[in-house]
């Protein structure tokens, strides 16, 4: 059974910065594309970054670019989301997902993604 689980959130002061973990089960993360995207209080979905499986392939939300950096760890199956300069705008649940194909419409269509997490909770606040 596939398994990604989000863990790092939590509330941070405006300009700081946090590391999200997304850790797999069930699948190695070092042949999929993964994606990080977020949701925001009563907004829908929208995606943060995709990249492929042999991470040459860096796809970031043009909005998004400059503060964001996914990495991943392939010895302990888990992918990473460096968040810096922290908004209160960037208050959202943030999910990890997994998928065996990478596509150009990733980001903007979650097109690709075959597994998903549960999120976890970041809030930017004073």
């Amino acid at each position: 059974q596939v398994q990604l689980v989000e863990s790092g959130g939590g509330l941070v002061q405006p300009g700081g910065s946090l590391r999200l973990s997304c850790a797999a089960s069930g699948l190695s993360l070092e042949s999929y594309a993964i994606g990080w995207f977020r949701q925001a209080p009563g907004k829908e979905r929208e995606g943060v970054v995709c990249i492929n499986s042999w991470r040459d392939i860096s796809d970031y939300a043009d909005s998004l670019k400059g503060r964001f950096t996914v990495s991943r760890d392939n010895a302990k199956n888990t992918v990473y989301l460096q968040i810096n300069s922290l908004k209160v705008e960037d208050t959202a649940v943030y999910y990890c997902a997994a998928g065996s194909v990478f596509s150009k419409l990733c980001v903007t269509r979650e097109a690709g993604m075959d597994y998903w997490g549960k999120g976890t909770l970041v809030t930017v606040s004073s």
